[in-house]
């Protein structure tokens, strides 16, 4: 579920295994949205005390080109949307992309002793679940 912990432990995640830190996750938010972020603020937000914005976080998604917060999003509706049009062969594709990528992170986790490698395990571990669920799901619906 969508709770503060999961989208912090995302964001930093994003922050620590792409941009580095919080001055070049700063500078992101600033040259896409023209705005002053600075890296205090994003401190604050990853502390808990501020709530990361939808700016900050298509920001930093789009400038590293991995989208965990709204694919966790996503995942809220799928119970309305069902299943997915998607072709197999496309998903299959999805499923075994998502799977090399969570075993490349769960590895760099049981490596390091930095947190952060776990919050991205966990990440790409659910990415990969929702690539498999959504190949489940349209094999039901082929089959009723």
């Amino acid at each position: 579920m969508a709770d503060r912990h999961t989208v912090n432990a995302m964001m930093s995640a994003l922050i620590d295994g792409t941009l580095g830190c919080l001055d070049a996750a700063a500078a992101t938010i600033n040259e896409r949205w023209g705005r002053d972020t600075n890296k205090g603020t994003l401190s604050k937000k990853l502390a808990g005390h501020l709530d990361w914005t939808i700016a900050d976080i298509v920001a930093l998604e789009d400038a590293v080109g991995r989208y965990p917060v709204t694919r966790m999003l996503a995942r809220r509706l799928r119970r309305f949307v069902g299943a997915t049009d998607a072709n197999m062969i496309h998903q299959a594709g999805q499923i075994s992309r998502e799977a090399g990528e969570a075993v490349a992170a769960i590895l760099a986790a049981e490596q390091s002793a930095n947190a952060e490698h776990a919050a991205k395990a966990i990440t790409e571990i659910d990415e990969a679940i929702v690539a498999l669920q959504l190949a489940r799901d349209r094999l039901e619906g082929s089959s009723k």
